[in-house]
């Protein structure tokens, strides 16, 4: 049953991810990918808000936090993801910890971008 809760989300996060990233101006502010900005950004809003939300009140279910955060967020953005687990990191006095998360997850995924382009472009 926890499937099918993620995958009830993800039907809805996935397009909602191609619209916003479709409606947004790509050119605005020159080359800056700006749709995927947008949509990273309120991904990180609402994974903030849900989650802290639920963390001082209680009341989110588990299947709601399948549908909504692993389901659609996880379709929608996986950056609301890494968002809240830095955040989580700070909140639960481990900063260090969380510089280096996001320090490393940044340097690491892009270092991760470039060899696979490399691979890619190397593939008959």
């Amino acid at each position: 049953m926890s499937y099918l809760y993620v995958a009830l989300g993800a039907i809805i996060g996935a397009p909602l991810r191609y619209f916003v990233g479709s409606h947004v101006k790509p050119g605005l502010i020159g080359n800056f990918p700006l749709g995927t900005f947008v949509v990273n950004v309120t991904g990180c809003f609402i994974i903030g808000l849900l989650l802290e939300y639920a963390a001082e009140r209680g009341s989110l279910s588990r299947e709601a936090r399948l549908f909504i955060v692993t389901g659609f967020l996880g379709s929608y953005t996986t950056f609301s993801a890494f968002g809240w687990e830095t955040y989580d990191l700070v909140k639960v006095s481990e900063p260090w910890t969380a510089a280096a998360y996001a320090g490393l997850s940044l340097f690491v995924g892009i270092l991760a971008v470039w060899a696979g382009a490399v691979i890619a472009r190397a593939l008959p």
